[in-house]
């Protein structure tokens, strides 16, 4: 089976030196190929280890895809390092130079935009975590605590039944206080960012029925704005931590979520 080229990302022509490391299997040396004012990192890589009915076998093995799949994120981070990136799609691969040069020239436009675009940015994630429970409590109290003076006159009986009552509104009042509370902190996020993105929400084990993640962005930064987000992330979680939602923050990550969509990432 013939060697392909695997496709790391797409930087800015002349900005990346040689990187002394390896390929996707970390036994196979970096290749950079230059095209006009954009430079491609390649590593060669027999070509039926990602297409095929072999690849078939490999991808369904976590062992093999985590060990790739950690080292294009290394190379990536690495030459990041030198200048703004167009992540490629991990598994992105091309049977010839001639078809990786006819991918960069068909879109060179679009790259040179994004390049420019994410100059001295970085990608973080948010993922914002709702405990039904506690954020079930928030409600039913507050709603309780208006109505503290006409509960001492009802009898234990009738206090039960509006207490089940009022636990039953906070049911229905839970996912419009969540989406409220989720877009006051998207505003909040927005403001310093360049570019936001939602992302697909994966769901937690059965065993965590009770935390489930509501919201999933990614957010473009300037890097002198990355202070400032941060703390309005806390900012976020000194709000409503205690009322059952929490926002985690991740990065810094190359602009995975910002990627244009370009004619073809892969060939082979």
């Amino acid at each position: 089976m013939p060697n392909a080229l695997y496709l790391f990302c797409l930087a800015r022509g002349r900005l990346v030196p040689f990187l002394d490391g390896t390929g996707i299997t970390g036994s196979e040396m970096l290749i950079m190929k230059d095209f006009s004012n954009v430079t491609a990192v390649v590593c060669e890589v027999p070509e039926d280890e990602f297409s095929g009915s072999s690849a078939e076998t490999n991808l369904q093995d976590l062992g093999w895809v985590g060990l790739r799949a950690v080292r294009h994120e290394q190379v990536v981070e690495e030459v990041m390092r030198y200048s703004p990136v167009l992540p490629a799609r991990f598994g992105s691969l091309f049977s010839s130079l001639e078809n990786l040069a006819s991918l960069v020239e068909s879109n060179i436009a679009a790259i040179n935009m994004f390049l420019d675009h994410v100059a001295d940015k970085e990608e973080w994630s948010v993922k914002g975590s709702l405990s039904k429970t506690k954020a079930l409590e928030e409600i039913f109290f507050n709603k309780l605590k208006g109505m503290s003076e006409s509960f001492s006159s009802l009898s234990p009986g009738m206090r039960y039944f509006k207490e089940r009552q009022i636990r039953a509104e906070a049911e229905k009042e839970l996912a419009g206080w969540v989406k409220k509370a989720c877009n006051t902190v998207s505003e909040e996020l927005i403001g310093l960012c360049a570019s936001s993105r939602q992302r697909k929400i994966i769901s937690l084990s059965k065993e965590e029925s009770d935390k489930q993640t509501v919201v999933n962005w990614a957010f473009l930064l300037d890097h002198s704005l990355v202070g400032d987000f941060l703390k309005g992330v806390d900012s976020a979680n000194a709000r409503y931590n205690s009322k059952g939602l929490f926002f985690e923050c991740s990065g810094p990550w190359p602009p995975y979520s910002f990627c244009p969509s370009l004619e073809s990432e892969s060939d082979a």
